[in-house]
């Protein structure tokens, strides 16, 4: 990361507006308000209220202050080739761990952690100033809802921070929040922050790259 941009400074606004969402997303819930914004069901998918939304629009934005900073990967083309080969490994291995979800909880486990795992290792081939934006912010957007669904699920909160999927097997509260909330977060999510935002990011080099060109078409 180049001394013109610190990575804490760039990182602590999207992360104080990623958890105003989930506070908000969360207090929505709790007061029942319009399930097309806080969608309460296991998962809580489509819910317009959330952060999943943001990553592409944080990916973009951290890239852009690194070139703004002085700060590029090695090409255009290997930013966004390693984002999708990223994205494509992350996608393989958890499509491989789905298929031993109910069968064999120990290689579910093993998969499900090598996807993120292996995917991460390639998006920092992508741009490893990129990666560290993304990897931090991942962090500070993740932890929180750990957090939340530890409280969540403890006291049954009922919204999608403690509802567990179709055909769970009830377990201890513990094992619940670990299953549905630590382990996803820290695997799943923190996967999809780093390898979309990538992606995007090379969009935004890609961006940056044509309208330098334009320019000096123009000039």
């Amino acid at each position: 990361m180049s001394s013109n941009l610190d990575l804490k400074k760039m990182v602590i606004m999207p992360a104080l507006i990623t958890l105003a969402i989930t506070l908000l997303r969360l207090t929505g819930e709790l007061l029942n308000w319009a399930p097309a914004l806080f969608n309460k069901a296991a998962g809580g998918g489509g819910a317009l209220v959330g952060i999943s939304w943001l990553v592409p629009i944080f990916g973009f934005y951290f890239a852009w202050q690194l070139m703004k900073a002085g700060e590029y990967p090695a090409s255009t083309g290997r930013a966004l080739g390693f984002a999708a080969l990223a994205l494509v490994v992350f996608a393989g291995l958890f499509a491989v761990a789905f298929q031993f979800l109910k069968t064999n909880a120990a290689l579910f486990y093993v998969f499900g952690i090598a996807a993120p795992v292996a995917a991460l290792y390639i998006a920092r081939l992508a741009w490893p100033s990129l990666f560290n934006a993304l990897f931090a912010y991942g962090l500070a957007a993740r932890i929180p809802v750990i957090l939340i669904m530890f409280f969540a699920i403890m006291n049954n909160w009922g919204t999608h921070y403690d509802v567990p999927p179709p055909n769970y097997v009830e377990t201890t509260p513990l094992m619940k929040w670990f299953n549905i909330g630590l382990f996803p977060q820290l695997t799943f999510w923190m996967g999809f922050t780093v390898v979309i935002g990538a992606i995007f990011g090379g969009i935004a080099v890609a961006v940056m790259q044509r309208r330098v060109s334009v320019a000096k078409a123009v000039s």
